[in-house]
């Protein structure tokens, strides 16, 4: 199946970009393994392309504090590699698609697609990534929290790009871990968990749990978070914080032929707990 005609464009810097894509009804592109097959099922026409696949500064991971900047032209291979990322990141990154998807897939456009089965935002939520967006009257950084609005909807505006994330590192005592119901065709999560802990003196001090794949965006679990905080790690609490999530799902719940919502509703707690099982383990 072939994408309906569009003009191309290749820019030579941030400001050129932008530029581009405020004078045209076009998108951007980089890997482009959201947007292309979109095109392809006519689920996509933007009529323009405006490639920022070489964009300097915008592929790399960089360190300053405690704090890892994570460019939006990274590639999943890159992140999967690292070994100083959180471990939830790089665990899900390496199992994002195939190996040529990790290395030609975009963190930013994984990110900006925003795919309610995709991965990164998942774990980027439970992580409380900053994300780091450039428009044409300068920068701004929005939360996790924020970013994701909707199905395939972020707080992206028409003439704003992502140029990427920061997350703080693992602290000493701190785990995460991802784990996920596998599509078997596409390998995307039909259930995504992921969770993040810092154990102090025997007790949770701090939690972040974020799922995917079950409602229309990346969804914080605070009930998840507040069964854990100020609670010892026991088997008893981390099954009882699991089964939590269903008061974060609400009524309206993804299913389709691979997945009922109801068989999805009842997984959420058993891939939320495997997260949490690891994340602890890691943490201690």
């Amino acid at each position: 199946m072939y994408p309906p005609k569009f003009d191309y464009h290749k820019a030579s810097s941030l400001s050129d970009a932008i530029d581009m894509r405020k004078s045209s009804d076009g998108k951007f592109i980089a890997g482009g393994h959201s947007l292309i097959p979109a095109m392809n099922l006519r689920l996509a026409d933007p009529g323009t392309l405006v490639d920022i696949g070489n964009l300097p500064d915008m592929k790399g991971i960089w360190k300053r504090d405690h704090v890892y900047y994570i460019g939006a032209l990274t590639t999943h291979a890159m992140v999967a590699a690292s070994t100083e990322l959180p471990g939830a990141l790089t665990e899900a990154a390496g199992m994002i698609g195939d190996p040529q998807v990790r290395n030609r897939g975009t963190v930013g456009g994984n990110v900006a697609h925003a795919d309610p089965a995709s991965d990164l935002p998942t774990v980027l939520m439970a992580l409380r990534a900053q994300f780091r967006i450039q428009g044409a009257d300068g920068m701004r950084n929005v939360s996790s929290d924020d970013f994701f609005v909707d199905l395939f909807e972020t707080a992206l505006t028409e003439d704003e790009i992502l140029i990427g994330c920061a997350v703080f590192d693992e602290r000493p005592n701190t785990g995460s871990a991802y784990n996920k119901l596998f599509n078997p065709a596409s390998r995307y999560a039909m259930v995504g968990a992921a969770a993040t802990v810092t154990i102090d003196n025997g007790v949770i001090r701090k939690a972040g749990v974020a799922v995917g794949g079950l409602t229309s965006k990346a969804t914080r679990a605070n009930a998840v978070e507040a069964a854990l905080v100020g609670k010892a790690p026991s088997d008893d609490t981390l099954a009882a914080a699991a089964a939590a999530i269903g008061d974060d799902l609400g009524d309206d719940v993804n299913g389709d032929i691979h997945a009922s919502a109801e068989y999805r509703r009842m997984m959420a707690p058993v891939f939320v707990r495997r997260a949490l099982e690891t994340a602890v383990s890691r943490a201690s």
